[in-house]
């Protein structure tokens, strides 16, 4: 098969392309209506420059540190995202390449693999939900989110069903119908490589959500449980307080872009807020989270953990969003690439490329642990950073 290891996040993005079916690889490049968040995401971060040191530089530095109460080996996290049937083997290719990487996995509750499997893979899981039903059913999923051994909650309020995208969306069967294997036989065949990877487990699975219903139950479609969010009530800061106080352990909120919204996360008595905007697929013209990092984290980082999410696609970044007032940083698409491109050994070759180029910013800034990290590493271009609510 020769050597599939590739350098950077981007030339991942470019193997996931070629090998992935159109569709596939559409679902994993997302985004709202313009782009313009996804796409400031990742471009604010080119705005932030370094200032390097030359002499004195530190011979061992320190990357680890602590999520939730997780050890993890480097201040990245992978990022939940839903139906990861990019590859068989799915969520449980990612668990298994974070833990030999030392971090911690974010399980979605809309994921394709159950949450037993993937704690078994990763017992640094931490388990996402949305809004979907009333608070005897998240109640239920709480509990078997316990029983499996999740490390922790994740609750994701970062989302308005924004419809529509300028450059289209893929069509994504739900139930591999005899009709739907012969719609996508073209984009299977063109290709084979990935074709062949499923074609090994004897099935094509239906796109459904395992960990939406207790164990036994009939599996609901993704598109089925997506409707049943739809129609769920909108939950509350009581209801966020609530599901704080029901699960008892550590919980991130997930999907602040406001000062006010973090001070009455921290009210709800959250172990963390992840600063993000649902990696550009919620509203449209939201700012990048790096604009949002710095006046959020200088509000609350000293009563929780803060962790920022959106446009990560190397170490320099992750550098810079810690010298801003992060915790860590959660992934999404750079791991997903990895997972297009090579399946568990992608997502690894990412968390490596990841650490290795931490420890290489850290080197040139010359500090011996990502602790030190502070403003006065970076070079801020006057109207970089973005207030919102305070």
């Amino acid at each position: 098969m020769g050597n599939e290891w590739f350098e950077t996040v981007a030339v991942a993005q470019r193997r996931a392309r070629k090998r992935l079916p159109k569709s596939v690889y559409g679902a994993l490049v997302a985004g709202s209506e313009k782009g313009v968040t996804a796409r400031d995401n990742v471009e604010a971060f080119s705005e932030l420059g370094f200032a390097p040191r030359v002499a004195g530089l530190p011979t061992y530095r320190e990357i680890s540190t602590t999520v939730m109460g997780q050890e993890i080996s480097l201040p990245v996290v992978i990022s939940p995202t839903g139906v990861q049937a990019v590859h068989p083997d799915g969520e449980l290719a990612v668990a298994r390449a974070a833990a030999n990487r030392g971090t911690a996995m974010g399980l979605s509750s809309f994921a394709s693999k159950p949450i037993e499997d993937v704690v078994a893979a990763n017992p640094k899981t931490f388990f996402q939900m949305y809004w979907v039903g009333d608070r005897d059913a998240m109640a239920a999923r709480m509990e078997r989110a316990r029983k499996a051994g999740a490390a922790a909650l994740i609750a994701t309020l970062d989302w308005s069903f924004a419809f529509g995208r300028d450059w289209g969306s893929p069509h994504i069967p739900e139930r591999m119908t005899l009709r739907e294997m012969i719609r996508m036989a073209p984009e299977g065949l063109s290709r084979p490589r990935w074709l062949f990877e499923f074609a090994k487990t004897g099935r094509f699975s239906d796109l459904t959500v395992p960990n939406l219903v207790a164990p036994g139950e009939v599996l609901p479609t993704f598109f089925g449980a997506y409707g049943q969010w739809q129609g769920s009530a909108p939950p509350s800061w009581d209801d966020v307080a609530w599901l704080r106080e029901q699960w008892g352990g550590k919980f991130m909120l997930k999907g602040v872009t406001r000062i006010d919204d973090a001070k009455r996360a921290v009210d709800a008595g959250v172990t963390a807020i992840s600063v993000s905007n649902h990696g550009g697929n919620n509203l449209d013209g939201t700012p990048a989270t790096i604009r949002l990092l710095p006046d959020i984290a200088g509000a609350v980082g000293d009563q929780v953990e803060v962790p920022m999410d959106g446009g990560v696609r190397r170490g320099s970044d992750v550098a810079k969003a810690l010298a801003l007032g992060a915790r860590a940083v959660m992934i999404g698409r750079a791991y997903l690439w990895g997972l297009g491109a090579a399946g568990q050994a992608g997502v690894e070759n990412v968390l490596g490329l990841i650490r290795g180029g931490l420890d290489a910013a850290l080197l040139g800034l010359g500090h011996s642990s990502t602790s030190q990290l502070n403003p006065e590493d970076l070079v801020i271009p006057p109207g970089f950073t973005r207030r919102l609510g305070g």
